[in-house]
Protein backbone atom coordinates (compact mmCIF):
# COMPACT_ATOMS: atom_id res chain seq x y z
CA UNK A 1 0.00 0.00 0.00
CA UNK A 2 1.38 3.26 -1.11
CA UNK A 3 -0.13 6.70 0.21
CA UNK A 4 0.87 9.74 -1.40
CA UNK A 5 3.32 12.26 -0.19
CA UNK A 6 2.55 15.04 2.54
CA UNK A 7 2.71 17.26 -0.53
CA UNK A 8 -0.40 15.44 -1.55
CA UNK A 9 -2.06 14.96 1.29
CA UNK A 10 -2.17 18.58 2.30
CA UNK A 11 -1.66 20.34 -1.37
CA UNK A 12 -1.39 23.64 0.19
CA UNK A 13 -2.22 26.77 -1.25
CA UNK A 14 0.53 29.51 -1.70
CA UNK A 15 -0.40 33.17 -0.90
CA UNK A 16 -2.05 34.81 -3.76
CA UNK A 17 -3.32 31.76 -5.36
CA UNK A 18 -6.67 30.66 -5.84
CA UNK A 19 -7.60 27.11 -5.23
CA UNK A 20 -9.66 26.77 -8.66
CA UNK A 21 -5.47 27.65 -9.47
CA UNK A 22 -4.56 24.48 -7.57
CA UNK A 23 -6.99 21.91 -8.16
CA UNK A 24 -6.16 18.76 -10.96
CA UNK A 25 -2.59 19.53 -10.54
CA UNK A 26 0.38 17.45 -8.82
CA UNK A 27 2.18 18.64 -6.04
CA UNK A 28 5.54 18.84 -8.29
CA UNK A 29 3.23 20.92 -11.02
CA UNK A 30 2.71 23.41 -7.95
CA UNK A 31 5.89 23.30 -7.11
CA UNK A 32 6.76 24.00 -10.80
CA UNK A 33 4.39 26.91 -11.14
CA UNK A 34 5.12 28.62 -7.76
CA UNK A 35 8.65 28.37 -8.48
CA UNK A 36 8.12 30.08 -12.23
CA UNK A 37 6.14 32.97 -10.44
CA UNK A 38 9.32 33.88 -8.31
CA UNK A 39 11.08 35.57 -11.16
CA UNK A 40 14.36 36.62 -8.21
CA UNK A 41 14.83 32.93 -7.57
CA UNK A 42 14.84 32.63 -11.39
CA UNK A 43 17.27 35.78 -12.11
CA UNK A 44 19.68 33.67 -9.43
CA UNK A 45 19.14 30.49 -11.61
CA UNK A 46 19.96 31.62 -14.59
CA UNK A 47 23.03 33.58 -12.79
CA UNK A 48 24.34 29.88 -11.28
CA UNK A 49 23.77 27.89 -15.04
CA UNK A 50 25.99 31.30 -16.12
CA UNK A 51 28.64 30.52 -13.26
CA UNK A 52 28.66 27.16 -14.41
CA UNK A 53 29.00 27.72 -18.67
CA UNK A 54 31.29 30.35 -18.69
CA UNK A 55 33.97 28.16 -16.06
CA UNK A 56 33.13 25.26 -18.03
CA UNK A 57 34.15 27.15 -21.18
CA UNK A 58 37.93 27.91 -19.62
CA UNK A 59 39.73 25.97 -21.97
CA UNK A 60 37.66 27.49 -24.95
CA UNK A 61 38.79 30.91 -23.71
CA UNK A 62 42.11 29.94 -22.76
CA UNK A 63 42.73 28.76 -26.65
CA UNK A 64 41.40 30.57 -28.76
CA UNK A 65 40.60 34.43 -26.85
CA UNK A 66 43.33 34.69 -24.55
CA UNK A 67 45.67 32.68 -26.46
CA UNK A 68 47.96 31.56 -23.08
CA UNK A 69 48.26 29.08 -20.84
CA UNK A 70 46.65 29.55 -17.21
CA UNK A 71 48.90 27.11 -15.64
CA UNK A 72 52.29 28.39 -16.97
CA UNK A 73 54.62 30.71 -15.56
CA UNK A 74 55.26 33.82 -18.41
CA UNK A 75 57.90 36.15 -16.32
CA UNK A 76 59.98 36.87 -19.32
CA UNK A 77 56.40 37.20 -22.11
CA UNK A 78 55.51 40.23 -23.91
CA UNK A 79 51.98 41.10 -25.22
CA UNK A 80 50.06 43.52 -27.58
CA UNK A 81 48.21 46.53 -25.74
CA UNK A 82 46.81 48.74 -28.19
CA UNK A 83 49.43 47.74 -30.76
CA UNK A 84 52.20 48.00 -29.11
CA UNK A 85 54.26 45.26 -27.83
CA UNK A 86 54.71 45.23 -23.58
CA UNK A 87 55.97 43.65 -21.20
CA UNK A 88 54.15 41.23 -18.78
CA UNK A 89 55.83 41.78 -16.00
CA UNK A 90 56.66 45.73 -15.90
CA UNK A 91 59.52 47.27 -14.55
CA UNK A 92 59.71 49.86 -12.18
CA UNK A 93 56.11 49.08 -10.81
CA UNK A 94 54.78 50.68 -7.14
CA UNK A 95 54.82 54.31 -5.74
CA UNK A 96 59.03 53.43 -4.89
CA UNK A 97 59.48 52.75 -8.19
CA UNK A 98 61.03 49.26 -7.79
CA UNK A 99 60.78 46.10 -8.69
CA UNK A 100 58.39 44.22 -11.17
CA UNK A 101 54.80 44.67 -11.03
CA UNK A 102 52.27 42.61 -13.50
CA UNK A 103 50.74 44.11 -15.96
CA UNK A 104 47.15 45.88 -14.96
CA UNK A 105 43.47 45.60 -16.97
CA UNK A 106 43.68 45.52 -20.56
CA UNK A 107 39.80 45.49 -21.21
CA UNK A 108 41.50 43.12 -24.44
CA UNK A 109 41.37 39.77 -25.83
CA UNK A 110 44.62 39.09 -23.99
CA UNK A 111 45.26 39.74 -20.12
CA UNK A 112 41.82 41.31 -20.25
CA UNK A 113 41.78 41.93 -16.43
CA UNK A 114 45.91 41.49 -16.08
CA UNK A 115 48.51 38.91 -15.00
CA UNK A 116 49.53 37.74 -11.95
CA UNK A 117 53.13 37.92 -10.26
CA UNK A 118 53.90 34.75 -12.57
CA UNK A 119 52.61 36.97 -15.67
CA UNK A 120 49.31 34.05 -16.04
CA UNK A 121 46.53 35.93 -17.47
CA UNK A 122 43.78 36.65 -14.49
CA UNK A 123 40.99 36.18 -16.80
CA UNK A 124 41.93 32.85 -17.59
CA UNK A 125 42.81 31.58 -14.34
CA UNK A 126 39.35 32.92 -13.04
CA UNK A 127 37.35 30.82 -14.86
CA UNK A 128 39.66 27.39 -14.53
CA UNK A 129 39.95 28.76 -10.63
CA UNK A 130 36.06 28.59 -11.15
CA UNK A 131 35.53 25.20 -12.99
CA UNK A 132 37.54 23.38 -9.55
CA UNK A 133 35.37 25.31 -6.92
CA UNK A 134 32.36 24.27 -8.69
CA UNK A 135 32.98 20.89 -8.98
CA UNK A 136 34.38 20.41 -5.60
CA UNK A 137 31.34 22.58 -4.19
CA UNK A 138 28.87 20.23 -6.06
CA UNK A 139 30.52 17.16 -5.39
CA UNK A 140 31.44 17.64 -1.39
CA UNK A 141 27.63 18.72 -1.35
CA UNK A 142 26.47 15.88 -3.09
CA UNK A 143 28.26 13.26 -1.00
CA UNK A 144 27.17 15.05 2.07
CA UNK A 145 23.24 15.10 1.20
CA UNK A 146 23.37 11.48 -0.16
CA UNK A 147 24.73 10.28 3.19
CA UNK A 148 22.88 12.85 5.57
CA UNK A 149 19.61 11.34 3.84
CA UNK A 150 20.57 7.85 3.91
CA UNK A 151 21.55 8.40 8.01
CA UNK A 152 18.45 10.39 8.46
CA UNK A 153 16.28 7.80 7.20
CA UNK A 154 17.70 5.17 9.47
CA UNK A 155 18.41 7.13 12.30
CA UNK A 156 14.80 8.84 12.44
CA UNK A 157 12.68 4.91 11.53
CA UNK A 158 14.52 2.69 13.33
CA UNK A 159 14.88 4.69 16.42
CA UNK A 160 16.69 3.11 20.05
CA UNK A 161 20.42 1.84 19.57
CA UNK A 162 20.58 3.01 15.78
CA UNK A 163 19.71 6.49 16.49
CA UNK A 164 21.55 6.53 19.68
CA UNK A 165 24.88 5.71 18.11
CA UNK A 166 24.32 7.52 14.73
CA UNK A 167 23.20 10.78 17.03
CA UNK A 168 25.54 10.20 18.99
CA UNK A 169 28.60 10.07 16.03
CA UNK A 170 27.35 13.13 14.35
CA UNK A 171 27.38 15.36 17.66
CA UNK A 172 30.82 14.05 17.55
CA UNK A 173 31.73 15.87 14.37
CA UNK A 174 29.37 18.92 15.55
CA UNK A 175 31.28 19.38 18.66
CA UNK A 176 34.47 20.36 16.65
CA UNK A 177 34.78 23.86 14.64
CA UNK A 178 33.91 23.28 11.09
CA UNK A 179 37.03 25.10 9.51
CA UNK A 180 39.48 23.66 12.44
CA UNK A 181 38.00 20.44 11.91
CA UNK A 182 38.93 20.89 8.27
CA UNK A 183 42.36 22.46 8.27
CA UNK A 184 43.66 19.56 10.92
CA UNK A 185 42.15 16.90 8.64
CA UNK A 186 43.50 18.49 5.48
CA UNK A 187 46.68 19.00 7.22
CA UNK A 188 47.35 15.62 7.74
CA UNK A 189 46.31 13.75 4.59
CA UNK A 190 48.57 16.45 3.15
CA UNK A 191 51.21 15.60 5.00
CA UNK A 192 51.08 12.28 4.54
CA UNK A 193 50.94 12.19 0.81
CA UNK A 194 46.89 11.49 0.89
CA UNK A 195 44.40 9.17 1.46
CA UNK A 196 45.04 4.93 2.03
CA UNK A 197 42.47 3.27 3.01
CA UNK A 198 43.08 -0.66 1.58
CA UNK A 199 43.66 -0.75 -1.87
CA UNK A 200 42.00 2.34 -2.71
CA UNK A 201 44.81 5.49 -2.76
CA UNK A 202 43.73 8.93 -3.29
CA UNK A 203 47.21 11.48 -4.41
CA UNK A 204 47.13 14.52 -2.37
CA UNK A 205 46.67 16.51 -5.53
CA UNK A 206 43.15 15.12 -6.16
CA UNK A 207 40.14 17.02 -5.95
CA UNK A 208 38.73 14.04 -3.80
CA UNK A 209 40.54 15.12 -0.20
CA UNK A 210 38.34 18.33 -0.58
CA UNK A 211 35.53 17.19 -1.39
CA UNK A 212 35.58 14.12 1.32
CA UNK A 213 37.03 16.35 3.77
CA UNK A 214 34.15 19.13 3.29
CA UNK A 215 31.68 16.82 2.37
CA UNK A 216 32.06 14.61 5.54
CA UNK A 217 32.33 17.21 8.28
CA UNK A 218 28.62 18.63 7.07
CA UNK A 219 27.16 15.61 7.59
CA UNK A 220 25.39 16.31 10.92
CA UNK A 221 24.09 19.62 9.27
CA UNK A 222 21.40 18.05 7.04
CA UNK A 223 21.17 14.84 9.05
CA UNK A 224 19.25 16.88 11.45
CA UNK A 225 16.14 18.13 9.44
CA UNK A 226 15.91 15.35 7.84
CA UNK A 227 16.13 12.91 10.98
CA UNK A 228 13.43 15.52 12.36
CA UNK A 229 11.18 15.02 9.33
CA UNK A 230 11.76 11.49 9.72
CA UNK A 231 10.30 11.51 12.94
CA UNK A 232 7.50 13.48 12.34
CA UNK A 233 6.38 11.14 8.69
CA UNK A 234 6.72 8.18 10.72
CA UNK A 235 3.75 9.00 13.23
CA UNK A 236 1.40 9.90 10.46
CA UNK A 237 -1.51 7.53 9.26
CA UNK A 238 -0.63 6.55 5.78
CA UNK A 239 2.88 4.93 7.51
CA UNK A 240 1.51 3.41 10.49
CA UNK A 241 -1.27 1.90 7.96
CA UNK A 242 1.74 0.47 5.64
CA UNK A 243 3.52 -0.65 8.88
CA UNK A 244 0.06 -2.29 9.84
CA UNK A 245 -0.07 -4.47 5.97
CA UNK A 246 2.80 -5.53 6.73
CA UNK A 247 5.18 -3.77 4.23
CA UNK A 248 8.66 -4.30 5.05
CA UNK A 249 11.11 -1.42 6.79
CA UNK A 250 12.81 -0.79 3.55
CA UNK A 251 9.62 -0.53 1.47
CA UNK A 252 8.40 1.66 4.03
CA UNK A 253 11.48 3.61 3.74
CA UNK A 254 12.08 4.88 0.21
CA UNK A 255 8.09 4.67 -0.43
CA UNK A 256 6.79 6.52 1.65
CA UNK A 257 8.98 8.38 4.16
CA UNK A 258 11.42 9.33 1.55
CA UNK A 259 8.75 11.22 -0.79
CA UNK A 260 7.78 13.05 2.31
CA UNK A 261 11.20 13.92 3.15
CA UNK A 262 12.62 14.94 -0.40
CA UNK A 263 11.50 18.41 -0.13
CA UNK A 264 13.90 19.19 2.28
CA UNK A 265 16.95 17.85 1.09
CA UNK A 266 16.37 19.75 -2.41
CA UNK A 267 15.62 23.16 -0.39
CA UNK A 268 18.93 22.37 1.28
CA UNK A 269 20.72 21.56 -1.19
CA UNK A 270 21.97 24.50 -2.95
CA UNK A 271 22.78 25.83 0.50
CA UNK A 272 25.06 23.53 1.41
CA UNK A 273 26.69 23.64 -2.17
CA UNK A 274 27.06 27.62 -1.21
CA UNK A 275 28.40 26.87 2.07
CA UNK A 276 30.97 24.01 0.49
CA UNK A 277 32.22 26.53 -1.69
CA UNK A 278 32.74 29.09 1.10
CA UNK A 279 35.14 26.13 2.66
CA UNK A 280 36.57 25.44 -0.44
CA UNK A 281 37.84 28.45 -1.19
CA UNK A 282 38.45 29.37 2.31
CA UNK A 283 40.74 25.86 2.56
CA UNK A 284 42.96 26.56 -1.20
CA UNK A 285 43.40 30.61 0.10
CA UNK A 286 45.11 28.93 3.25
CA UNK A 287 47.13 26.29 0.31
CA UNK A 288 45.31 23.01 1.96
CA UNK A 289 42.69 22.68 -0.08
CA UNK A 290 43.20 22.53 -4.15
CA UNK A 291 46.98 22.12 -4.46
CA UNK A 292 49.21 23.69 -7.75
CA UNK A 293 49.31 23.47 -10.55
CA UNK A 294 45.50 23.64 -10.74
CA UNK A 295 43.74 26.72 -9.22
CA UNK A 296 40.55 27.04 -7.52
CA UNK A 297 38.72 31.02 -6.36
CA UNK A 298 40.61 30.35 -3.19
CA UNK A 299 43.57 30.06 -4.50
CA UNK A 300 43.94 33.06 -6.84
CA UNK A 301 42.78 35.03 -3.94
CA UNK A 302 46.41 33.93 -2.15
CA UNK A 303 47.76 34.63 -5.13
CA UNK A 304 46.76 38.09 -5.30
CA UNK A 305 47.63 38.92 -1.41
CA UNK A 306 50.47 40.70 -2.47
CA UNK A 307 49.46 42.69 -5.61
CA UNK A 308 46.46 44.62 -3.32
CA UNK A 309 48.09 47.72 -3.82
CA UNK A 310 49.11 47.50 -7.17
CA UNK A 311 46.97 45.05 -8.89
CA UNK A 312 44.06 44.58 -6.97
CA UNK A 313 41.87 43.15 -9.66
CA UNK A 314 43.79 39.92 -9.20
CA UNK A 315 41.91 38.89 -5.90
CA UNK A 316 39.08 41.11 -6.68
CA UNK A 317 38.06 39.31 -9.66
CA UNK A 318 37.77 35.55 -7.96
CA UNK A 319 35.90 37.41 -4.70
CA UNK A 320 32.81 38.67 -7.27
CA UNK A 321 32.96 34.92 -8.70
CA UNK A 322 32.52 33.78 -4.68
CA UNK A 323 29.50 36.03 -3.99
CA UNK A 324 27.99 36.09 -6.73
CA UNK A 325 27.92 31.96 -6.83
CA UNK A 326 27.16 32.07 -3.21
CA UNK A 327 24.54 34.37 -3.26
CA UNK A 328 22.65 33.62 -6.35
CA UNK A 329 22.54 29.67 -4.42
CA UNK A 330 20.91 31.11 -1.25
CA UNK A 331 17.95 33.21 -3.21
CA UNK A 332 17.79 29.81 -5.15
CA UNK A 333 17.04 28.33 -1.98
CA UNK A 334 14.75 30.51 -0.32
CA UNK A 335 13.02 30.20 -3.62
CA UNK A 336 12.73 26.49 -3.62
CA UNK A 337 11.58 26.78 0.12
CA UNK A 338 8.89 28.95 -0.99
CA UNK A 339 7.78 26.53 -3.88
CA UNK A 340 7.63 23.29 -1.99
CA UNK A 341 6.47 24.69 1.46
CA UNK A 342 4.52 27.53 0.99
CA UNK A 343 3.12 27.97 4.44
CA UNK A 344 6.62 28.02 5.44
CA UNK A 345 6.26 32.12 4.51
CA UNK A 346 2.96 32.07 7.01
CA UNK A 347 5.27 30.16 9.73
CA UNK A 348 7.64 33.03 9.25
CA UNK A 349 5.23 36.05 9.80
CA UNK A 350 3.44 34.60 12.74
Amino acid sequence: MTAPSNLEVEAPVALGELPAESSGRSPWGLAARRLARNKIALASLALFCLIIGVSLAAPLYSKYVAHTDPFASNITGTTVVNGKQVAVLQQGGGKLGLGEVPIGPTWQRNYFLGADNLGRDVLARVLYGGRASLEIGIGSAAICCLLAMIFGLISGFFGGVTDSFLSRTMDLIWAFPVYLLAISVATVLLTNGGLKVGPISIDASSFWIPILIIGIIYIPYVMRPVRGEVLRVREQEFVQAAISSGAGNWRILFTEILPNVATTLIVLFPLIIATTILTESALSYLSIGVQPPQSSWGTIINDGQGLLYTRPMVAIAPGIMIVLTVLALNVLGDGLRDALDPRAKLRIKE
